[in-house]
């Protein structure tokens, strides 16, 4: 696997924060030397940014760094740090921050997810992802829309190159249940779990709600695994209050943990694809004209113009009472902010 740009600024960060600890230098010096701003060096040295040449060599000085091919390694980890990432297409809509996940995730070999909302980003079809984008994203152009939905689309692949990614997805019960987009969208939606399911390279597993108490309560959480030992392993969260990233090794356990014991308490995957399937034919496919059915655009995303309606809503001037499936994808939607970025 080829290393792309987010794992080779982590890679040159940890090392420059190594030096810098050796020769017991604080961050706040070396950032007052630089004539930067202490947040920016912390972001150099986590990999969340790339640094500058005249930075690169003013920190190697300080730390002592004279020999020429040690130099060498380091500077082309701060040209390759500046390399921009496929997905570098897609900043004018991506939210702060996401975009390292995005790099993160295409160069990792593993990933561990709990959904407790919506479907892993990796597994939703795109009338599904639509319909989730559009709720959480009510504010965006239909442009912008489309857009989110193709970056979506694309992330998908690495499920397919070579070697793939490995992935480990535990979904809450409720995931499966809360009819989102409408039932033929969410029909589409759970077939193509059950499709995901197969691949050699996907184990799936459904938390039932019969679990009760369980350790994903706080919220959805994934973490990502590198192919190099020297790569440590990131936890990544998703809130209302935004992006979190954790690399301590402490808090990386926490989370792995965590996702143990999900998977313990969770159905097994055969018994999860049992449970899927039982799901997706009790689901009731909307009658004509009924207006509880689909919210999602038609195939090729045409989108809906500006009336059209949100997950759960009805045309204007019409008397909405509630229904099993308008409530649920209306409320799922407003709640899937937290873990809808995936």
């Amino acid at each position: 696997m080829t290393m792309g740009p987010t794992v080779r600024r982590r890679r040159l960060g940890l090392e420059l924060r190594r030096l810098r600890d050796t020769h017991s230098i604080k961050l706040e010096e070396v950032a007052e030397r630089l004539g930067v701003a202490a947040s920016t060096l912390s972001r150099i040295e986590t990999g969340k940014a790339p640094t500058k040449s005249v930075y690169l060599n003013a920190m190697l000085e300080m730390y002592g760094v004279t020999d020429p091919a040690q130099r060498q390694v380091l500077v082309d980890m701060a040209r390759e740090g500046h390399r921009k990432g496929w997905w570098s297409v897609y900043d004018d809509v991506l939210p702060t921050g996401f975009g390292i996940y995005v790099g993160l995730e295409g160069e990792a070999a593993g990933l561990r997810s709990f959904e407790a909302e919506v479907v892993h980003g990796l597994f939703q079809t795109r009338e599904y992802a639509y319909a989730v984008l559009r709720e959480v994203n009510n504010r965006d152009t239909d442009e912008q829309i489309a857009r989110l939905v193709d970056l979506r689309m694309t992330r998908q692949e690495m499920l397919d190159r070579d070697p793939p990614l490995d992935v480990w997805v535990i979904l809450d019960e409720a995931v499966i249940r809360r009819t989102i987009g409408g039932a033929t969208v969410m029909r589409a939606q759970l077939a193509r779990l059950t499709e995901a399911s197969k691949m050699p390279n996907v184990t799936l597993q459904v938390l039932p709600f019969e679990s009760g108490s369980h350790a994903g309560l706080k919220g959805p959480f994934s973490i990502l695994e590198f192919p190099e030992r020297t790569d440590a392993d990131v936890a990544y969260v998703e809130s209302l209050a935004g992006i979190i990233y954790l690399e301590k090794d402490r808090e990386v356990r926490t989370c792995a943990e965590a996702f143990d014991r999900l998977r313990a308490a969770a159905l097994s995957p055969g018994a999860s694809a049992d449970l899927i399937s039982t799901v997706t034919e009790d689901l009731v496919l909307p009658h004509a004209g009924d207006r509880t059915g689909d919210a999602s655009p038609p195939q090729g995303l045409a989108l809906p113009d500006s009336k059209a309606r949100t997950i759960g809503s009805t045309p204007e001037g019409d008397e909405w009472k509630p229904t099993s499936q308008n409530c649920a994808g209306s409320r799922a939607a407003r709640a899937a902010l937290a873990g809808a970025w995936r």
